[in-house]
C-alpha cells in the first residue's frame, strides 16, 4: 500500500530572499515534459510565464514518474523556486489514468467523474496546500486546470483568506452539452444533460467564490463574466505557445508521403478528436481523392490508434501518441481541425501558425481567436467546402504560403509566451491588490 506523505520542501524556503514579484503557488493536476498536447502545454507555459513575472512555487498533484521522471523534474525546477509534490501525488497514477479517461470520454459517459471530482481527494490536499502557501507565505494560490479544481477551489477558500486565481482552459459545460446532437442513444444523451448542467452549477459558485477566474478568450470570459459576481472577476490568460521551440524543422518520418494532411490532437471513444477523425475519413477525404488521389492523411495523438483502430484505409496513417508532433506537422501540407464540437481555443491552430503551415478549420475550431477566413486561415463547415479548402491550399502554394505567414504573424503577435508573462502580471497586480 502506497503511503500518503505531506508535502515537503526539497529545501527550507527563504520567502524575502530575492523577492522578483507576488509569490505564487501554483497547484496543478497534471504536469508532463516534454508537454504533448493542449492541457500539458497549457500548464508548462503557464509556469513559464508566471515564472517572469512572480517568486513561483509549483505544488504538483501528480507524481514524479507520470510527470516524466527526474529530467522533467529538473525541468520544471529550473523555472521555479521549488517544486514540491501534494498528498494525492501518491495516488497519481490511478489519479492520472482516471483524469485521461475522463479527458476521453470528455464526461459524456462519466467514466471516473466521481473520482477526479471526489471531495476525499480535495480534503487530503487542501489542508496541506494551505500549510505549504502559508510555509512560504505565498499571496496567491493558482489552481492551474481550475476545470477540475472546483472542489479543491471550496476547500482552500473555505478554509483560508489567502486569494486564489482558478485557470480555466476552457468553458467545460460547453464542451459536454455540445456533444448532444452527437449521442449516439437517449441514454447517452440525457447523461450528457445531466453532466452539463452538474458543470454549469459548479462553475456558477466556482466563479463566484474565485478571487479571479481567467478565461482564454474573449468568447469564454463573456461566459464566466455572467456568473462573476463583481467587476474585474474574469481575466483573460489565453492560450499561447513557445516559439522558441517551433524554430528548428526536424526531418520528416521514415516513409513520410506528400502531399500530407496533417489531424493532430487527445482521442477517445465517441470524443470530439473521434468525431473529427472519422468525418475526415468518411466524408471529406474521398472528395479530396476523386481529384488529389496522392493525398495522405496523418493522424497523430494520444488514443488515436486505440480510438481509430477500425480504420484501413491506404491514404491513412494512424501515428499514435508521439514526442512530438513537429516531424508530422512541419513537414505537412496543410493542418487541419475539423472539430464539430469543442471549447477554449485549440492549441492546434496555434502549433501550425508558428510553423509556417496552412490551417483548414471548421467554423468552431477556431473559436475564441480572432482569424479571417482566407486571410490567415481557410475555414468551411460542411464535407465538400472543407474538401474544397483543402484542394485549394494543394493547388495554390503560393496562396497557401501568404496566408500561413498571416497566421504566424498574428501568433508572433497575440499568443506567444510575452503576451502570456503580461496577462500574469496583470492578473497578480489585481489579485494582489
Amino acid at each position: 500500500m502506497t503511503r500518503v506523505t505531506e508535502p515537503v520542501l526539497a529545501s527550507t524556503p527563504q520567502p524575502d530572499a530575492g523577492r522578483s514579484g507576488p509569490r505564487v503557488l501554483f497547484v496543478t493536476p497534471i504536469l508532463r515534459h516534454p508537454a504533448a498536447g493542449g492541457p500539458y502545454l497549457r500548464i508548462e507555459n503557464s509556469i513559464k510565464a508566471l515564472g517572469t513575472v512572480s517568486e513561483l512555487y509549483i505544488c504538483s498533484r501528480t507524481s514524479r514518474k507520470e510527470m516524466g521522471g527526474v529530467p522533467a523534474l529538473r525541468y520544471y525546477r529550473a523555472l521555479c523556486r521549488n517544486l514540491t509534490f501534494a498528498p494525492s501525488s501518491a495516488l497519481a497514477g490511478r489519479y492520472v489514468n482516471a483524469l485521461r479517461r475522463r479527458m476521453n470520454s470528455l464526461l459524456r459517459r462519466l467514466v471516473d467523474a466521481d473520482f477526479i471530482s471526489d471531495s476525499a481527494v480535495d480534503r487530503i490536499d487542501h489542508a496541506a496546500v494551505i500549510r505549504l502557501a502559508k510555509a512560504i507565505r505565498a499571496d496567491v494560490i493558482w489552481l492551474g486546470y481550475g476545470n477540475i479544481s472546483y472542489p479543491l477551489l471550496r476547500a482552500i477558500k473555505t478554509a483560508s483568506s489567502i486569494p486564489v486565481v482558478l485557470d480555466t482552459d476552457s468553458v467545460w459545460s460547453r464542451f459536454v452539452i455540445r456533444g448532444l446532437p452527437y449521442a449516439a442513444t437517449q441514454a447517452e444523451a440525457e447523461r450528457i444533460a445531466v453532466a452539463g448542467r452538474d458543470k454549469e452549477e459548479e462553475e456558477r459558485w466556482g466563479t463566484r467564490l474565485a478571487d479571479i477566474t481567467t478565461a482564454v478568450s474573449d468568447v469564454d470570459a463573456e461566459y464566466y463574466g455572467s456568473l462573476a459576481a463583481r467587476d474585474g472577476q474574469i481575466r483573460i490568460f489565453a492560450n499561447v505557445i513557445d516559439l522558441a521551440s517551433y524554430q528548428v524543422v526536424p526531418v520528416p518520418p521514415s516513409g513520410f508521403r506528400r502531399p500530407a494532411l496533417h489531424l493532430a490532437g487527445t482521442f477517445g471513444p465517441h470524443s470530439p478528436m473521434d468525431d473529427a477523425a472519422r468525418w475526415m475519413i468518411n466524408e471529406v477525404m474521398p472528395l479530396v481523392r476523386n481529384r488529389r488521389p496522392d493525398a495522405h492523411l496523418y493522424i497523430v495523438g494520444r488514443g488515436s490508434r486505440e480510438t481509430l483502430s477500425d480504420v484501413r484505409e491506404s491514404n491513412v496513417t494512424i501515428a499514435g501518441e508521439l514526442p512530438s508532433v513537429l516531424p508530422y506537422l512541419c513537414n505537412a501540407s496543410v493542418a487541419l481541425v475539423p472539430l464539430r464540437y469543442e471549447s477554449g481555443t485549440r492549441f492546434k491552430i496555434l502549433e501550425a501558425g508558428a510553423c509556417g503551415i496552412p490551417i483548414v478549420s471548421t467554423t468552431l475550431g477556431a473559436e475564441g481567436i480572432p482569424v479571417t477566413n482566407g486571410e490567415d486561415i481557410f475555414i468551411a463547415d460542411d464535407p465538400a467546402g472543407f474538401a474544397d479548402a483543402i484542394l485549394h491550399v494543394l493547388d495554390s502554394p503560393e496562396c497557401a504560403a501568404s496566408v500561413a505567414a498571416k497566421m504566424l504573424a498574428l501568433v508572433r503577435r497575440d499568443y506567444a509566451l510575452d503576451t502570456l508573462a503580461g496577462q500574469a502580471r496583470s492578473i497578480l497586480d489585481a489579485v494582489v491588490r
